[in-house]
């Protein structure tokens, strides 16, 4: 699913070279349920930048699901976005005017899917993550925990090969985060590549590997 070899990103600080990430190698295979931890300033927010085909390195290469990343344009790469990873972020990222549902169908116009067709798979996305009932309230109307899931069924619309959870537990309270944990969990049980990144020991651990990220290069753990 994912192949980094040798990768690295630099920014030029004045006359200075900053390793955001240093010569870094990473295998994700399919179906893996993988945490990235660091703590602030440890690079994974590039790394992040990178997996979700945000940004490219400044060297080496990185291969997700076949197609090399690391040379494409800024068109080719929000195609990749649209079609291959489903995103799920730390603020939600819900439209405040839209319902539940109508969040959800959003990735599904932009490929240009039927309105019949959007509405059936956003009701399906939305019931996977218990949010049946929920579906015509607006974010205001949701606790935390709900809109979060409400973004997971937005990141499952377009069945991405990818799930990218940057910091998904960190806005929520510990009960709100259990659950949504859990949703990854049976999300990965039937299937899905996550990668989680945190700055938070506890949610890592609920991973099935973990990989340590300090000054832009990975451990295993």
């Amino acid at each position: 699913m994912i192949d980094i070899k040798d990768m690295s990103k630099i920014y030029e600080m004045g006359e200075n070279k900053v390793y955001a990430l240093n010569h870094i190698n990473l295998n994700i295979k399919e179906h893996e349920f993988v945490s990235i931890i660091g703590p602030s300033g440890s690079g994974k927010s590039t790394l992040m930048n990178m997996l979700g085909c945000l940004d490219v390195p400044t060297s080496g290469t990185y291969i997700l699901d076949g197609k090399q990343i690391s040379k494409m344009s800024d068109d080719e790469l929000a195609d990749i976005r649209n079609k291959k990873i489903g995103f799920v972020f730390q603020g939600f990222n819900l439209l405040p005017k839209l319902t539940a549902i109508e969040n959800v169908e959003l990735p599904l116009i932009y490929q240009n899917v039927p309105a019949k067709e959007r509405r059936e798979r956003a009701k399906k996305a939305l019931d996977s993550v218990g949010l049946l009932e929920r579906i015509d309230h607006t974010p205001n109307e949701l606790s935390g925990g709900q809109q979060q899931r409400v973004a997971i069924a937005r990141a499952l619309i377009t069945n991405p090969p990818l799930i990218l959870a940057d910091e998904p537990t960190g806005n929520l309270d510990s009960k709100s985060g259990m659950e949504v944990m859990e949703i990854f969990k049976k999300l990965n049980e039937q299937g899905n590549t996550i990668v989680l990144i945190t700055h938070d020991n506890d949610v890592a651990k609920q991973a099935k590997r973990i990989i340590k990220i300090q000054d832009g290069k990975l451990t295993e753990v």
